[in-house]
């Protein structure tokens, strides 16, 4: 089997397994027996995944070394010998089990690889990278700018605090269970890669088909549009000039600005993987150290009473904490909802752990030390509120932190608080457009999107060794910059353009109602589904190996609070949530029509010809 010359980049340990596991199909050398096209398994006819340039293969005098440490027992059985270090899949594709990414056969190159590149092959990503992925996108504004509606519906500044923890515990449980599905299936695509794989490719095409033309890029619009505003205002402000949102040049000054801020962003994340990590380190830091001065200065102003005008607030000592504490039901509900929708962004990590160098280890270390230093972080920005400023003042502001600024160190305070949500608006749309980049990009490979979108860097084929041709300038720009194996551009471009370009539709359009709704009910229906196939997958798969395993009470916990958060938003607004219903069912269709597209080659087309409009290729043949 082996084949000496090849050397295409190792493939993913999982789906070589998965690779193994599928039957040979008489029919095509391009279509699994189920009909899902897979050019995975003609990679493989091609290409011996156990040979020299293959890690997972350990060579010493013509015999693979064994690890009589490693032994595993393995549900797959095939003519391939498989390294120890490989995750088992079970032998078949039944019962509900679709496969993980089959590829189109225009993505096939002509090395018999993935194509021009793959970004799972260059992993590059470290513990604190995913880490500041995390925090990156959880900590956006929400905290800095309108807590008001937890602290509002909770009643009492001690409950307030009790909803601020019990939504990160209970988000926690989400992120745990996600934390076993990536350690499980270490792919790129997130939730898209777990349902496909679980319930079947439809589901997993519907969450691509949500996620990725509402979800991802609306939420980016939001986050975008806020930062927009911060830096207007903070402008304004310094130079004595005032502009209301709700005028025209005030509303069109906002938008211009939230999109120059997603523009460089992405030409930022085009440029190189590392430039985007680099970033997304530097704001988590900022972050952090925002967070912590916020805390310090309110403590501080507790301590001594000092404010830069009139009195310090004293009514977190003259008025119980729990004084007030709302006993309506559906009060504490809008108020648990709040807090979940703050702590938005834990699964972010999942959408790249194809690219982690140490997914086992790093993804569990990632998200058990994001959420505490989160949780712990929001309480702490909470309590320095309440020390200085009255409670109506935080019920009634979408500016807090601006606020609290400014009572403590006058105009500059809230210049230098508006700068500070303003830069940690743009470290969190730094980390939303890059895992929004990377789940269109698994999009693409899957054969959900057009095959474009799957592709690295410009060209159809990238190449590594690039600089050695280029002037010393040019190489030392592309080492500093650039990944240190690829160098510059080896990046989903196209797929984060994609994501840019419905951003930025999203930002013209300015209208967020109905995307709160939309999130609420079939974003967290997706959560549902998704820790739901963890169950399933425990049972269906026992013996899969699972570099992480939470406690099955988790995912119980998470589902219950899902199902709340979902029926809470159908009882809200019935309408939205029929439109909402309507959008997700119009995926159906689409899917059948990718499907078709994906699987099959056209009767007459031969894959040399090329696209479709080099149509003389296909007349110079025929004559």
């Amino acid at each position: 089997m082996s084949r000496p010359g090849y050397a295409n980049p190792p493939r993913d340990s999982l789906e070589l397994a998965s690779l193994a596991s599928s039957p040979v199909s008489p029919r095509s050398s391009l279509s699994s027996a189920s009909g899902i096209s897979s050019s995975r398994r003609l990679s493989l006819e091609n290409e011996d995944p156990l040979d020299a340039s293959n890690p997972a293969a350990s060579v010493t005098n013509g015999h693979r070394r064994v690890d009589p440490n490693r032994s595993r027992n393995y549900s797959v059985s095939s003519a391939f010998d498989f390294g120890s270090n490989f995750y088992p899949l079970p032998s078949t594709t039944a019962g509900g089990y679709a496969p993980l990414s089959a590829l189109t056969p225009t993505s096939i190159g002509t090395t018999g690889g993935l194509g021009g590149g793959s970004l799972e092959k260059h992993k590059s990503l470290t513990y604190l990278n995913g880490l500041s992925l995390v925090v990156g996108i959880i900590i956006g504004s929400g905290i800095f700018a309108s807590p008001s509606q937890v602290n509002t519906n909770a009643g009492s500044l001690g409950a307030s605090l009790i909803v601020w923890v019990v939504a990160g515990i209970l988000t926690w449980t989400g992120a745990a269970s996600y934390t076993e599905l990536g350690g499980a299936i270490p792919l790129n695509g997130g939730a898209q890669v777990y349902l496909a794989k679980i319930f079947g490719e439809l589901t997993g095409f519907l969450y691509t088909w949500c996620a990725v033309f509402v979800l991802k890029p609306g939420g980016a619009a939001i986050i975008s549009i806020i930062f927009g505003e911060y830096i207007v205002n903070a402008i304004a402000s310094s130079t004595s000039s005032k502009w209301e949102s709700e005028d025209l040049p005030g509303a069109f000054l906002n938008k211009a600005v939230a999109l120059t801020g997603l523009v460089v962003v992405t030409l930022l994340n085009c440029l190189s993987t590392k430039l985007g990590t680099r970033m997304g380190d530097f704001f988590m830091f900022f972050k952090f150290i925002a967070l912590l001065g916020v805390a310090i200065t309110g403590i501080a102003v507790a301590a001594t009473g000092f404010t830069w005008k009139g009195d310090a607030n004293h009514e977190w000592k003259d008025k119980g904490w729990f004084d007030g504490t709302s006993k309506d039901v559906s009060s504490w509900a809008v108020a648990m909802y709040g807090g979940l929708w703050a702590y938005d962004g834990w699964d972010n990590v999942n959408f790249v752990i194809g690219e982690m160098r140490h997914p086992g280890r790093d993804l569990p270390l990632v998200i058990h030390t994001a959420m505490p230093l989160v949780i712990i972080s929001y309480v702490l920005a909470n309590i320095a509120y309440f020390f200085v400023l009255p409670s109506s003042v935080i019920a009634a502001s979408n500016t807090v932190a601006v606020q609290f600024g400014r009572k403590v160190f006058g105009p500059i305070g809230a210049l230098v608080l508006a700068v500070a949500v303003a830069a940690s608006c743009f470290g969190a749309l730094n980390a939303a457009t890059f895992t929004s980049g990377r789940l269109v990009y698994a999009a693409g490979k899957e054969g959900y999107l057009p095959s474009i979108f799957s592709r690295v860097g410009i060209s159809s084929e990238h190449t590594s060794g690039r600089t050695r041709s280029r002037s010393w300038l040019t190489k030392r720009v592309s080492r500093f910059l650039g990944d240190e194996e690829s160098g510059l551009g080896f990046t989903p471009i196209y797929a984060m353009l994609l994501n840019t370009c419905i951003t930025a539709a999203y930002i013209f359009v300015g209208e967020f109602s109905t995307l709160l709704t939309f999130y609420g009910v079939a974003g967290y229906t997706f959560y549902f589904l998704t820790v739901l196939g963890l169950i399933v997958l425990r049972v269906r798969e026992p013996h899969l190996e699972r570099p992480y395993r939470t406690w099955i009470s988790t995912p119980i916990i998470f589902c219950c609070v899902t199902l709340f958060l979902v029926s809470r938003g159908i009882f809200a607004d019935p309408l939205q949530t029929i439109a909402v219903a309507v959008f997700v069912l119009a995926g159906i269709p689409v899917f059948f029509w990718r499907l078709r597209g994906r699987d099959g080659v056209r009767r007459g087309h031969r894959e040399d010809d090329g696209p479709w409009w080099k149509f003389w290729r296909r007349w110079l043949r025929k004559g």
